[in-house]
């Protein structure tokens, strides 16, 4: 779940890079990234921390020309040093800079081809420089010259060597601005355009929200394995490159991680939000027609949508019950469990007034760990609480992710190997209520009707790309859990960049 952002200018674009960040911030709080190029230099900064914290006057000033890309992140492949932050840099051919969001599930093996067979060297563990030098092989099979079609027959490559979720977005020195999606379509981006004096302006983005802020009109998504190449004089060339393309968005990114003002594969999140709400509330009400419940209270902010359906479609008046203190990050990004444990009442504070001698239903958007809502089940109760219900406008997660979002270990997540009265009872709720996977898929598709099919492999454990098996999850739950993101991921690892990329502190 990181951010990506692309843009070819007729004017500087790092203001509007810096813009297009802000708003994905939502994507990655671990670290952010911008480079440039200008007048054939690529000019970098990036660190760990928020945009607003990594990018100061003396950065941008420096971070001249007319195309550029930028990336907010938080780690899911490797560890989380200011080393494995992006955009990534190759010297060789021309001097490219990548950004990537999403997982290459094929990583090792992919890191010991590019040693053994392409003579490359990957010097960090992040699969996003992995990805870069695939790429950055298979282009330089092209030759000294590069045409639209010299761009895409590389990027086809990349699809047949590349396993997972990924989207990516890059800058080849001299000719342009190229990004491509993966073959199911899993992790998202979108482009658009708007017109200005000198030209034509292109962006490419995770979510739609970006270019929104930079007043670009939206193109459309790229689809499953295709990819777009804008040349130096803002002309658009796109083409379908992935041999058995398939539409299989993530749906986690409508359940949790996209903003619900963004449009994904045609689909508003904020229409999708308000379908989960209707089906969770058609649920209940099914389940339990003679409920007793007085008020329903969202745990801010990604479940506000579906409980306010929720409550509407049940006829119980809608309360805000939770303060929230916004200069908190989202506790699903931090890294240890005692860490998130300790920043929930930081980051929460109920209103006793909405709860006291109520029977409260509390909504959220899912249930990973558990550890969160139990807390907020406790909170709710000393607050007053006659009764606390609580309702998931997701299915019960069982399955870690393996497309680019950081989920915890099997082991670590509530819902794997029990039922949903069992998760109930350990998070303390007198009741509990679980949106139904075809629900949850329906509430989606009646935005959209045409998204066939959806990867909603921590639901239901069925991975689309084909190529997970029981050592790969075994091997992931040992790189995930927290034990061993104790041990991993708080050291500063030192890069050396290329002479002709400039990093500034």
């Amino acid at each position: 779940m990181c951010g990506i952002v692309g843009l070819m200018a007729t004017q500087p674009v790092n203001q509007a890079l810096y813009d297009a960040l802000t708003v994905l911030q939502h994507r990655g709080q671990d670290a952010a990234g911008m480079m440039t190029w200008h007048e054939g230099r690529f000019l970098l900064r990036k660190s760990n921390g928020l945009v607003r914290d990594v990018f100061h006057t003396r950065h941008m000033t420096r971070l001249k020309g007319h195309l550029g890309i930028g990336h907010v992140r938080y780690p899911t492949a490797g560890s989380s040093s200011e080393a494995e932050s992006q955009p990534f840099y190759v010297n060789s051919p021309y001097g490219l800079a990548l950004a990537h969001n999403g997982n290459l599930t094929n990583s090792d093996q992919l890191k010991q081809e590019l040693y053994t067979t392409d003579l490359r060297h990957i010097n960090t563990s992040s699969d996003s420089e992995v990805l870069l030098n695939v790429f950055a092989h298979e282009l330089g099979k092209q030759g000294h010259h590069l045409n639209p079609e010299d761009i895409f027959d590389a990027v086809r490559r990349v699809h047949r060597r590349c396993r997972g979720g990924y989207a990516a977005v890059a800058m080849i020195n001299g000719f342009g601005m190229v990004a491509f999606r993966d073959p199911q379509g899993i992790r998202p981006v979108v482009f658009g355009s708007r017109q200005t004096p000198q030209g034509q302006d292109v962006m490419i983005a995770s979510e739609s929200v970006a270019l929104d802020v930079g007043g670009f009109e939206l193109a459309r998504d790229l689809a499953p394995g295709e990819a777009i190449f804008v040349d130096l004089q803002g002309a658009v060339h796109t083409q379908l490159c992935a041999d058995r393309p398939l539409l299989a968005p993530c749906i986690f990114e409508h359940v949790y991680l996209a903003r619900p003002d963004s449009i994904l594969d045609g689909a508003y999140v904020y229409g999708t939000r308000m379908q989960m709400g209707r089906k969770l509330g058609d649920r209940l009400l099914r389940e339990w027609p003679e409920h007793d419940i007085d008020v329903v209270i969202p745990i801010p902010d990604t479940s506000r949508t579906s409980a306010l359906e929720l409550a509407q479609h049940l006829g119980v008046t809608y309360r805000e019950g939770f303060m929230k203190n916004r200069y908190i990050g989202r506790t699903f990004i931090m890294p240890g469990q005692t860490q998130r444990k300790k920043s929930v009442r930081q980051k929460l504070n109920a209103i006793d007034v909405e709860f006291a001698g109520k029977n409260v239903l509390l909504v959220d958007d899912s249930i990973v760990r558990g550890t969160t809502c139990k807390q907020i089940i406790q909170m709710a109760r000393e607050a007053g609480a006659n009764k606390v219900y609580f309702a998931s406008a997701a299915p019960p997660v069982r399955y870690p992710n393996v497309y680019g979002i950081d989920m915890p270990a099997a082991s670590e997540l509530i819902a794997h190997g029990r039922s949903e009265a069992e998760v109930g009872e350990l998070i303390g709720a007198d009741r509990i209520f679980y949106q139904d996977l075809e629900d949850l898929k329906a509430a989606c598709r009646e935005v959209n009707p045409q998204i066939e099919r959806f990867d909603c492999s921590v639901f239901d454990g069925e991975y689309v790309t084909g190529d997970i098996d029981a050592d790969y999850l075994a091997a992931l739950e040992a790189s995930r859990n927290d034990a061993a993101k104790t041990q991993d991921g708080t050291g500063h690892a030192v890069v050396d960049l290329h002479n002709d990329v400039e990093d500034y502190d």
